[in-house]
């Protein structure tokens, strides 16, 4: 009996059906065609070597390139107050350097760099908030409640939760953590991005990437 209610409930984990929210009338909308990165752009036009869509997946790095600085793939659309839903995996071979990625949210696009918030992915780093380029690491992710379900190089989901100035992360339908933003002049509204972190030759794939408005 415990085997079929846990084969049950796993698949909702990773598809990020636990837990639930009350949305209302809000529409969840595709930001991904599975086909092209249609509404996706490259911060820095040199890197979009790094960056594809292949096989219903936006796919970064390709674990085997080193990737010599941080890389960014940004939703052409800012959004504010939002639920995102996506699967994700990270790979790569840890003694070639950092593997690590993360989902950047209310961030700001700079030509060739971001400024703003970021879900952390990879090892030390799960479900932690970190403000990329500018006030660094906010609050760590609950790693003991991760543990049991976390796929460390398999597919994961992640939900990224903010309205107003309170942020929540979950990974596999877990509460990593929560934020309040006490800064008046943080901006509210910004872009949604997949970060490719320097250092290693690692690979960030996405699958489903969903956002509901608030």
């Amino acid at each position: 009996m415990l085997k079929a209610i846990r084969n049950l409930i796993l698949p909702a984990v990773l598809l990020g059906l636990i837990p639930g929210t009350l949305l209302g009338q809000s529409k969840t909308i595709s930001l991904f065609d599975g086909k092209t990165l249609k509404g996706w752009e490259v911060v820095d036009p040199a890197d979009a070597k790094y960056w594809k869509a292949e096989d219903g997946t936006i796919v970064g790095g390709d674990g085997v390139t080193r990737i010599p600085k941080n890389t960014y793939l940004r939703t052409v659309e800012e959004f504010e107050d939002f639920e995102f839903r996506c699967l994700f995996r990270l790979s790569g071979d840890e003694s070639t350097g950092m593997i690590n990625s993360g989902i950047q949210y209310r961030t700001e696009d700079t030509g060739t760099d971001v400024v703003g918030y970021q879900a952390d992915i990879g090892n030390g780093f799960w479900g932690d908030i970190y403000d990329e380029h500018r006030r660094g690491k906010l609050v760590g992710g609950d790693v003991e409640a991760l543990r049991f379900l976390l796929k460390e190089d398999g597919w994961n989901s992640y939900i990224v939760r903010v309205k107003g100035n309170f942020h929540e992360l979950y990974i596999n339908g877990i509460k990593a953590c929560e934020y309040v933003e006490k800064d008046p002049d943080i901006p509210k509204k910004g872009v949604i991005a997949i970060q490719l972190h320097s250092g290693g030759a690692a690979k960030i794939e996405l699958r489903n990437p969903t956002i509901t408005k608030l």
